[in-house]
């Protein structure tokens, strides 16, 4: 087992150095000047222009930026924002936690409904029940976020005023945060109804970034348990006079979920990739949105220590899960 992290491991290498590579040449390929977005409209000389691209490194070639750049990831400097004039990585640290608590949820809710869609498809197979689920599962796998998103909040937000429309918690409640996940704060503040107001916050845009997961855990779910309840062990059990509720939950789903935890895992950079636009729909102060903003202020610090910490941390969730798998499975780190 060691052996087999150990050789993961040093494949996340290569990957990590291409992530450096592509974030610093793709974010230079977006049209527009820095130096003239901070400076703004305002006339100003071609001294003080200059000036301001020497203090961001901007007049170096760009291959001798590329060099800086790495050299100073190595030393943890990620950049400081032009805009805030915060280090990258204070400004990530911060708003990160948004971003983790609503894939948390998003995550929850995919799971709670997924993993039951996919059994019950799976035991009504060629139903009408089973058809009428997974027609669910691709109709919320195909539909765009940004259209999703603006339909819930047509419906529940506006038409039936059932949730609110964005932020985090109500206006009426304000206590200094001391985890950034909002739910927890809120619950440590004791402030009567603060909890509630969070968790209402969070259902729509947990629900519009959990759809894609959903669509996808609900047909690996169905997938895996179609070739688990064609196994003899299962026929076996249910020769014995098994109850049903045993026969699929203790045999057959328990060996189907192996496919699927990989699913679960993989879907999280899903659900990293759609909190952009569905922090953006919803006004959730998280790295999605931030990472707009910095996009439309041409913020090259940001835009790269970002998106660089966001890829590292899908290496490592993948990374995770293919340790995990080789724990459950032990064909999989024997594999060359």
């Amino acid at each position: 087992m060691l052996a087999h992290f150990v050789r993961r491991l040093l494949l996340t290498i290569p990957t990590i150095f291409a992530l450096m590579f592509l974030t610093f040449v793709a974010i230079r390929l977006v049209p527009g000047d820095p130096v003239e977005v901070r400076t703004g409209e305002r006339g100003i000389s071609p001294e003080r222009l200059e000036e301001f691209r020497q203090q961001l490194g901007l007049d170096q070639p760009i291959v001798v930026q590329f060099f800086d750049y790495v050299r100073d990831l190595f030393s943890g400097d990620f950049g400081t924002s032009i805009i805030s004039h915060r280090p990258v990585i204070e400004e990530f640290a911060t708003l990160f936690p948004a971003t983790l608590e609503l894939s948390f949820f998003a995550m929850v809710f995919a799971v709670l409904f997924g993993v039951p869609m996919g059994v019950i498809a799976a035991l009504k197979r060629g139903s009408v029940v089973d058809h009428s689920l997974m027609g669910v599962a691709l109709f919320g796998y195909s539909m765009p976020i940004f259209w999703w998103g603006l339909l819930l909040v047509l419906f529940f937000s506006v038409t039936l005023d059932l949730t609110p429309v964005s932020g985090r918690i109500d206006l009426l409640y304000f206590f200094e945060p001391v985890t950034g996940f909002m739910v927890i704060d809120a619950w440590l503040s004791g402030e009567e109804g603060a909890v509630s107001s969070a968790l209402s916050h969070l259902v729509l845009p947990a629900v519009v970034l959990g759809t894609i997961p959903l669509a996808a855990i609900a047909r690996m779910t169905r997938s895996a348990m179609l070739e688990v309840l064609g196994e003899d062990y299962v026929r076996t059990a249910r020769a014995k006079g098994l109850s049903p509720f045993r026969v699929v939950g203790l045999h057959a789903l328990r060996n189907a979920l192996i496919p699927v935890v990989t699913t679960i895992g993989l879907q999280g950079g899903t659900l990293l990739a759609g909190a952009v636009l569905t922090e953006t729909i919803f006004a959730w102060p998280g790295i999605g949105k931030w990472l707009i903003e910095s996009i439309a202020r041409r913020d090259y610090p940001a835009l790269q220590g970002g998106v660089l910490l966001v890829s590292t941390l899908l290496v490592f969730v993948n990374l995770g899960v293919d340790l995990l798998n080789a724990a459950v499975n032990p064909r999989i780190r024997h594999a060359r």
